[in-house]
């Protein structure tokens, strides 16, 4: 059975048989280790274990677009999104793959040293390192350049000062990209992306799984550096001050993943509603017979075919190099949005079985509401696409 309730064809930029191949192997690791019985547990827990991600690298799903020479596997953003398809026409919201492979690898990859690359890369591959990029903090969200963590340079290491917040794998990461300030006088030039191997270090500690409204496979915790040593080395590119310029130069494939997963979580709100109104019945009738429902699904297979033709064009667009900023975030708000429109009026087809944390549905529409906000507000994303105007 197809997972996806959309009739869009194929793109022509993946129609060679490696990515239908590769979709495949996805799907048949994530029916085998991460089946619904078994999200459900990591759901209570907050969190993946470590060794599914491991069972990920084993099975060749880390570091799909880290190039061979590091121990990847040389792909692109094709990979990158099928994976998250996958992921998402699952209702497997929460696991942070695409965050390790999609944001953090690209880092080192575009601005590591040959030495950060060949060290960290490999370790990234195998799992062995689960990564985390810490930007937020308890005073500073979409307005970046007001951080306060510090990273002040002291002989051959930097001394880390500060605290992250909403850190996606929080509980679970060892390999933190952190986003400080190595000078404090400034705002935008004085920040650096530095390299934090939390294995290694004293000082660093983990606050509480935090107790989230959706998402509850994610472990989502407030970080704390305490004089946090680091090795110079650890800088990310060979100046500081760089880091708010490689943020802004990463954030138009951050903003295409969360599209390709809003998508992707429609089409799964989709199908497990129409599965539903085909089989529950009221007033004699099956609920897909009533016109207002059949106008609704119409509706909402329609917004949703409109929605993966545009973000099918976006990653066409990303592949080739000519993604801007303004277009991811129409992306990233558009998505956002419609997800939270769509799986809303899912809900409503179940009644007052939608209301119950049991049904998937119910966490679905959990889930989506948080993606308005991380990775920049729909209110921030259209500041962004007026100043295209």
């Amino acid at each position: 059975m197809s997972l996806s309730p959309l009739d869009v064809a194929t793109p022509a930029y993946r129609q060679d048989e490696e990515f239908s191949i590769f979709a495949d192997s996805v799907g048949k690791f994530l029916d085998r280790h991460m089946p619904p019985e078994r999200v459900d547990e990591f759901r209570r827990q907050k969190c993946v274990p470590r060794h599914i991600w491991e069972l990920a690298g084993q099975n060749g799903l880390l570091g799909l677009s880290i190039p061979e020479e590091y121990g990847g596997h040389g792909g692109d953003y094709r990979h990158e999104a099928i994976l998250q398809e996958e992921i998402g026409r699952r209702g497997i919201e929460g696991w942070d793959i695409a965050l390790h492979n999609g944001i953090v690898a690209p880092y080192l990859v575009d601005y590591g040293s040959e030495e950060q690359k060949k060290r960290i890369l490999p370790k990234m591959v195998s799992g062995e390192y689960i990564s985390a990029i810490c930007m937020t903090e308890p005073g500073a969200g979409s307005d970046v350049q007001s951080i306060r963590t510090s990273a002040i340079r002291n002989g051959e290491h930097y001394v880390l000062n500060g605290s992250k917040i909403f850190i996606t794998n929080g509980q679970t990461a060892n390999l933190l990209l952190v986003a400080a300030k190595t000078d404090p006088n400034e705002r935008a030039r004085g920040i650096s992306m530095v390299l934090v191997e939390t294995d290694h270090v004293e000082g660093f500690r983990r606050g509480q799984n935090l107790d989230k409204a959706g998402r509850d496979l994610a472990d989502t915790s407030e970080l704390f550096f305490d004089n946090v040593k680091i090795p110079a080395e650890n800088l990310l590119g060979e100046n500081e001050g760089r880091g708010f310029g490689q943020m802004m130069e990463s954030l138009p494939q951050e903003r295409l993943n969360i599209a390709v997963q809003e998508c992707a979580a429609i089409e799964f709100a989709l199908r497990i509603t129409i599965e539903y109104v085909k089989e529950r019945k009221a007033f004699g009738k099956r609920i897909l017979d009533f016109q207002n429902t059949e106008f609704r699904l119409a509706e909402m297979k329609t917004d949703a075919t409109v929605a993966k033709i545009f973000v099918d064009h976006c990653i066409e667009e990303h592949i080739h190099g000519r993604l801007d900023s303004t277009k991811a975030s129409m992306a990233k708000y558009w998505l956002s949005e419609l997800n939270g429109k769509i799986v809303d009026q899912c809900l409503q087809f179940f009644g007052g079985y939608g209301f119950m944390n049991e049904y998937p549905i119910t966490r679905a529409w959990r889930d989506a509401r948080v993606t308005r906000i991380y990775a920049g507000t729909t209110e921030v994303m259209k500041l962004l696409i007026a100043r295209s105007i």
